[in-house]
């Protein structure tokens, strides 16, 4: 059985279910655990062998296969995943919204149970999915992109400037982005932004590629900008995560308290080192100038992309090297076949890392990244990204062993046997 639709009427949870002759990876420790597993509602309540199937517990034979945790992607957008660019550049809020849900699920049937998103107003879509309405994914929604006037999120087109004092884009107006000069207006933006329910903030600190006017080396926002919204989001116990791809940038961010620098493709050994000094983290992408590689609708955006992908390999060899925490995130956009490639560039990690460090980086250690949204975080009955006991029941059944063969979560669709979220199976090719 296998879920197509985005609504979830009707659904009706399962009290218990026991999975049993499991190989299991925890998110944690490389070898495997044989044995089974019990849920109960949403939490796992036992791992152990041979447990006594409870009275009208569904029981999963996961007998030659491997289960582990959901996978997380820090660095998705829920809202903008399938959108084609000139789309995102020119669509209505209504479509977005509708387009959002219609590929909900398709993420979750990715295997990816829980992610962060980054930017975009998903406010909604996360509310309707944690009440059953529609199905998808855990989502901690960063709300409006945070930029400063020409930066990464300002989508205004030349014949657009200059606007009128104060007017709002119109992507600003719906929650998409937030356009903010100065350290007062920063700090208004990032405040409004946690009172939509931001569990992080998501702000453009340099240059980026699929923006038309912003350079890749440009450094956006002063270090006393972004310490002012890197101090609201300590007032509300959370913190900030910055696009930056160059050692200047990501600098200037380190010093203003800022705490995920994503992508970062462009720096060096010596700010690597200064981000595993000061605890930060690296949320970068495996993207390469490859046969997978984004297509843009202008040549100026290709260009930077190319120059982009020369930093991947690098990044991630010096950053694994110094031993900077780093986090997996896709970011994924223009259209629904990029998005299905979510998985495929989970397995591209195998360049860099052992099967085992992969998986683990795409769940234990993603949810090590999510829980400095401390008491932000939405999701505090269990733990993410692991299967022990109180954990939440967010699993995958692999048909074969991914920590032999990493490409097997390149194709979730015929490897990915079962899929639960919160206790419930929302795939299921075995029974």
């Amino acid at each position: 059985m296998t879920l197509l639709s985005g609504l979830a009427f009707g659904q009706t949870p399962v009290n218990q279910i026991l999975i049993t002759n499991a190989k299991i990876f925890n998110g944690v420790d490389e070898k495997l655990i044989d044995g089974d597993i019990l849920i109960e509602n949403n939490l796992i309540k036992e791992i152990g062998p041979s447990i006594k199937a409870p009275n009208g517990a569904e029981v999963i034979d996961a007998a030659g296969k491997t289960v582990i945790p959901g996978l997380i992607d820090v660095h998705w957008h829920m809202a903008l995943a399938e959108l084609p660019m000139t789309f995102i550049l020119t669509g209505d809020a209504f479509e977005v919204g509708i387009r959002s849900t219609i590929a909900s699920p398709k993420t979750l049937m990715r295997g990816f149970t829980t992610v962060r998103d980054m930017g975009g107003n998903v406010f909604s879509l996360k509310k309707l999915i944690d009440q059953g309405l529609v199905v998808g994914p855990r989502i901690l929604p960063s709300g409006p992109m945070i930029s400063q006037t020409g930066g990464h999120f300002d989508y205004r087109l030349i014949n657009q400037i200059p606007d009128r004092l104060g007017n709002m884009t119109y992507w600003e107006e719906v929650g998409m982005s937030a356009i903010a000069d100065g350290e007062a207006e920063a700090r208004r933006r990032t405040r409004e932004a946690f009172m939509l329910g931001a569990t992080q903030i998501k702000i453009a600190g340099g240059g980026g590629v699929a923006s038309q006017y912003d350079p890749i080396d440009a450094r956006q926002y002063s270090l006393e900008e972004m310490k002012a919204i890197v101090d609201v989001a300590n007032s509300y116990n959370s913190y900030v995560g910055a696009h930056i791809f160059t050692d200047d940038a990501v600098q200037t961010a380190i010093k203003a308290g800022v705490k995920s620098i994503e992508h970062g493709m462009l720096m060096g050994r010596e700010t690597l080192q200064m981000m595993k000094d000061n605890e930060v983290w690296l949320s970068t992408q495996p993207i390469l100038n490859d046969e997978d590689a984004d297509e843009f609708p202008s040549e100026e955006s290709n260009r930077k992309f190319a120059e982009v992908t020369q930093g991947t390999d690098n990044v991630y060899k010096v950053a694994k090297e110094i031993g900077v925490n780093i986090a997996f995130g896709t970011d994924l956009f223009m259209g629904a076949e990029n998005a299905a490639k979510q998985g495929k560039l989970l397995s591209k990690l195998d360049r860099w890392f052992t099967p085992y460090e992969a998986l683990k980086m795409a769940t234990s250690e993603n949810a090590r990244l999510l829980e400095l949204s401390g008491p932000r975080h939405p999701y505090k009955e269990g733990q993410l990204g692991v299967l022990k006991p109180g954990g939440y029941a967010d699993l995958i059944i692999v048909d074969g062993n991914p920590l032999e063969n990493l490409k097997l979560v390149a194709d979730p669709e015929n490897n990915f046997k079962v899929i639960m979220k919160d206790g419930k199976v929302y795939k299921n090719t075995l029974n």
